[in-house]
């Protein structure tokens, strides 16, 4: 952060954005819904903290190159507004609802998005890219499901939904563990 900002504000290209709260951490940085008085937004703050699991080139160059080639193949996902080079950060479209990882928490994932995830999968899979299909990084909002990620790979049939994804999307045996291992006392 420079010298004007706090953790209550934070600037993306001289444009100033009040913190509402922190929604979440990945592998490759923060992410805060932030408000400039009018709308609200998600901040993603590249970070540089190591992840055994992942290899990162530029992050922020990942990001920009995943969301066009995304784009590109029509997935649904939450608009990119800005960019701050410098910073190191990214201004997003907010998308309100509830994860798909918080709704098979509660039992209760509409059976409208399994269809939606596999019809991402019939645009992902002949363009030789995967997404990362962990329900964190999918949110429902008025019946559509959106990637609110921008990570994509080339194409690893280990890692598609129907292989890796999928285990997490109900409450499997392997989604209950990792959630005893993952939840908040």
């Amino acid at each position: 952060m420079s010298i004007h900002e706090t953790e209550q504000a934070m600037y993306v290209n001289n444009r100033c954005y009040t913190v509402e709260r922190l929604l979440g951490k990945g592998k490759g940085g923060y992410s805060y819904l932030v408000t400039d008085g009018e709308g609200q937004y998600v901040l993603k703050q590249i970070h540089h903290e190591p992840c055994s699991y992942y290899q990162f080139g530029n992050k922020l160059e990942s990001e920009l190159r995943d969301y066009d080639r995304l784009m590109q193949l029509g997935i649904p996902m939450p608009a990119m507004l800005d960019v701050d080079v410098g910073r190191e950060r990214i201004l997003k479209e907010y998308i309100c609802g509830d994860t798909v990882y918080d709704l098979v928490r509660r039992g209760s994932l509409p059976d409208t998005c399994i269809p939606q995830v596999q019809a991402m999968c019939r645009r992902l899979y002949p363009a030789n890219t995967n997404i990362d299909y962990f329900p964190t990084n999918f949110i429902l909002q008025d019946g559509t499901l959106y990637y609110i990620d921008y990570e994509c790979n080339d194409y690893m049939e280990q890692w598609n939904f129907e292989n890796w994804g999928a285990q997490y999307w109900s409450r499997t045996e392997t989604f209950l563990q990792y959630e005893k291992e993952h939840s908040q006392p």
